[in-house]
């Protein structure tokens, strides 16, 4: 079937001496959560991600921990610990400068008999529930390390660290995957993004991020239910989208997301903006290649600057037709991110405050590029201006902007001298005040009607 169905034979154990991953790799607070874990008596891996990227010689974003211990237990042995999820129970652990995801291993679904029993058990909700689609709406079924790997999404995030003697383990086919540079589910792909379309989106992160190819069988279906994607939960997705774009491989996104269908899914309104706008489709790869620079560049990127990066030149564009239309430019772009914003939302939730920001950030451009500008001490003050010149950066770095401009702003925050501009050449030192003259008050008529003429007194001779 070209899909990994389950486990055939024993879990492949690497002992230390035959894998890369070293201890002075791992978080130390992941190591001291494994280790008192274990001295407590319970099993404790690292799990998904942070394996798989270990054994790329990669840096991992973050560490989870999976263990055989309840939340309950957990939350009794960590003080920091707080419990979280109703569709999966979680502990997080919560230090200064992270915070630990610890799970407890859980098993596949029940068979149909058990979920019948569950649903007719008066001792609180299902521990296991799915939707008529089968999307899975609650998974607290505890379970071995083994069902835990089997019931991941892939086989490159099937892989396990076991802390007791630090090996690490493989119940699929995760390392031979990892060398092949192959995307596969474990199961049947159509069953695992229908349990969660979530994972259809990090099919395509993953691709994109690491380089990898998703497999045949997998990608057929992935393209086939791309539209089901909205059955997820619109503020998920809103996180999954940040990771998409944000992680420094916003260009690779695109082919995938174009060729899956799961872009005209998730923005359609794009997906439409792009048919047959060759010079738009320029825009567009040219701005998510500069997302990617900024994020090798260690650059910080916000939401409201990646919805700018990406949608920014569509929405220009409406906001350039409403102006030839007679509205003012300021209405024409509330206008139209306010449609923008409603449509985007059917689907994936955008945070008001997010949506506030890519207004700004847009609105603020008319004033970067007036030359020479007017108070550009203040235009600097505003909330909106670092996002903004960082947007117009982007544009010009992507052959979109005004390089002058830039270098104009560059200099000003600089302290040094401003560029001379064709518009005026002079510095940016603020012109000074000219007083306006005062109107002199004419004198009231006198009573007889005609003006009073002052009286001129005669001078003394002598």
């Amino acid at each position: 079937m070209g899909y990994a169905i389950g486990r055939t034979m024993q879990p492949r154990i690497i002992p230390r001496k035959e894998h890369r991953v070293s201890r002075k790799q791992v978080s130390p607070n992941a190591l001291r959560t494994l280790y008192r874990l274990r001295d407590q008596g319970f099993m404790a891996y690292l799990v998904g991600g942070c394996v798989r990227d270990l054994l790329l010689e990669r840096t991992p974003k973050d560490f989870d921990i999976a263990t055989d211990a309840t939340p309950g237990e957990i939350k009794r042995l960590f003080r920091n610990c707080r419990l979280v999820g109703r569709r999966f129970r979680l502990a997080h652990l919560h230090f200064q400068d992270e915070i630990l995801e610890v799970s407890t291993f859980r098993a596949a679904a029940p068979s149909v008999e058990e979920e019948d029993q569950e649903e007719d058990s008066p001792h609180g909700p299902p521990r296991h529930l799915k939707n008529d689609d089968g999307m899975v709406l609650r998974d607290n079924v505890f379970g071995t390390p083994e069902e835990d790997a089997l019931r991941r999404d892939f086989t490159i995030n099937a892989l396990a660290y076991n802390i007791a003697d630090f090996s690490v383990i493989d119940y699929t086919t995760g390392l031979v995957d990892l060398e092949e540079r192959l995307l596969r589910t474990i199961g049947d792909p159509a069953l695992r993004f229908t349990e969660d379309p979530v994972r259809m989106i990090r099919a395509v992160r993953f691709a994109a991020s690491h380089d990898f190819v998703i497999e045949p069988a997998a990608w057929d279906t992935l393209c086939a239910l791309s539209a089901t994607i909205s059955r997820a939960s619109p503020a998920r997705l809103y996180e999954e989208i940040l990771k998409l774009f944000l992680k420094g491989s916003a260009r690779r996104v695109l082919p995938l997301l174009e060729g899956s269908g799961l872009l005209e899914a998730l923005f359609p309104d794009l997906f439409r903006w792009l048919q047959g706008n060759h010079r738009g489709r320029a825009m567009l790869l040219a701005g998510l290649e500069g997302l990617d620079e900024q994020v090798h560049r260690g650059s910080p990127l916000s939401p409201a600057l990646f919805l700018a990066a990406v949608f920014g030149p569509m929405l220009e564009e409406a906001v350039l037709l409403r102006s030839r239309d007679g509205i003012p430019h300021l209405q024409a772009l509330h206008e139209a991110c306010a449609l923008f914003l409603e449509g985007f939302c059917r689907v994936v939730t955008i945070p008001g405050r997010v949506g506030s920001q890519l207004r700004g950030i847009l609105a603020a451009q008319p004033a970067l590029h007036r030359m020479p500008p007017r108070r550009p001490a203040a235009v600097a003050r505003r909330l909106e201006f670092p996002e903004a010149l960082t947007y117009l950066r982007l544009k010009v770095e992507t052959n979109q902007g005004d390089g002058k401009v830039l270098a104009w702003w560059d200099a000003f925050l600089s302290g040094g001298p401003t560029p001379v501009t064709a518009e005026s050449p002079v510095d940016s030192a603020p012109a000074k005040r000219r007083k306006r003259k005062r109107k002199r008050r004419r004198r009231p008529n006198s009573p007889s009607g005609m003006p009073d003429v002052p009286v001129l007194q005669e001078i003394p001779e002598g």
